[in-house]
């Protein structure tokens, strides 16, 4: 029996072009794309907007308990994914110096890696969030993966990763849209 997929994507200082660059064009009917990208929560709104518009793909903003389905899912704050099957986002009230917390949300994900395959990215970002999340769902099993100091407008979040688990896969950004895509489309 085949599992179903979930991708999640963590960026910070530069995100927003790095995710235009990855999604622009896939092709996705089958999986649930999660983004938790630093940013205020009032500008959500209007990134998510502009977004979904540039991607020609549907894109949601997380402000409320979501079920996943294959769409793009912008977090506006901190969210986490449920257990219960159909698998849901729910925004949480989180302490945090970040919005959306990366690691926060990649550590929700730990525990649904023995029955769903999920594919977590970590790109460009001021800082260390994510770093301990991705190295969590790499344990857990999950396909993880770091943007590497070439392509990364800031490679503090990624070098993090890199320093916290010397086995994560390092990828340029353009080879990671090669990586997602294999994801997406072999079943």
């Amino acid at each position: 029996m085949k599992k179903s997929k979930l991708v999640l994507i963590g960026a910070s200082t530069g995100g927003p072009g790095h995710l235009n660059r990855l999604l622009k064009g896939i092709n996705n009917s089958n999986t649930p794309i999660v983004i938790a990208q630093h940013m205020n929560s009032v500008f959500v709104p209007y990134f998510v907007s502009q977004f979904g518009r540039e991607m020609n793909m549907q894109a949601i903003e997380v402000s409320k308990k979501e079920l996943l389905s294959p769409k793009v899912f912008v977090c506006s704050k901190t969210s986490v994914l449920s257990e219960d099957t159909p698998l849901s986002l729910i925004p949480k009230d989180v302490e945090s110096i970040y919005n959306p917390n990366i690691n926060v949300l990649f550590q929700s994900a730990v525990n649904i890696c023995g029955f769903i395959d999920v594919l977590a990215i970590l790109l460009t970002g001021i800082g260390d969030d994510g770093a301990k999340g991705l190295f969590d769902l790499y344990r857990a099993g999950a396909t993880c993966i770091a943007e590497s100091e070439e392509s990364a407008i800031v490679y503090g979040m990624p070098k993090k990763a890199k320093e916290i688990n010397p086995d994560v896969n390092v990828m340029h950004l353009d080879d990671i849209r090669i990586k997602l895509e294999s994801f997406l489309y072999v079943f």
